[in-house]
């Protein structure tokens, strides 16, 4: 039996917050593939410490859902390597663009707003799946060195 729950097709805004595999993810581990953690595997987040994994779900990638190749070294040394992300993952900017483009110290912003054509480009490449990870809270989570927001919690009725 596999460690990732399947996900459902609607059920989720995949532009908000999902990863491709092969995704280095930081834990207490070390930097892991997004596919290689377990629920229970504890997560560093910058905004919350050590968190333990609720979820980790695949996803079929929706045929509409846009892509952007964002190259090594595009966010002030990030990401570690090249990587392709949904269009409106967020982001956390603390650098001179967050004060540049927002006029803040730090912003929270989807990929989209930041594409320039060079270094975070708009892509027909496509992954084979996508993968959300979920936590009690949402978190912000260090993906190839990006600072980047995990899916929001679900919320269960009782």
């Amino acid at each position: 039996m596999s460690h990732l729950t399947k996900g459902q097709s609607g059920a989720l805004d995949l532009s908000l917050s999902a990863l491709p595999p092969g995704t280095e993810i930081l834990s207490l581990a070390g930097a892991l593939p997004v596919e290689a953690l377990y629920p229970g595997d504890k997560i560093i987040t910058r905004d919350g410490g050590a968190q333990p994994l609720l979820e980790i779900t695949r996803h079929e990638v929706p045929g509409d859902l846009r892509f952007i190749r964002v190259q090594e070294d595009a966010l002030g040394g990030k990401p570690t390597r090249e990587i392709i992300l949904p269009e409106n993952q967020r982001v956390l900017l603390r650098d001179w663009r967050a004060q540049a483009l927002f006029g803040t110290p730090q912003a929270r912003v989807p990929l989209s707003r930041l594409v320039d054509g060079e270094f975070l480009s708009w892509t027909d490449a496509r992954p084979e799946a996508l993968l959300t990870l979920r936590f009690k809270h949402e978190h912000i989570l260090y993906a190839d060195g990006i600072e980047l927001f995990s899916a929001a919690p679900t919320n269960v009725q009782a």
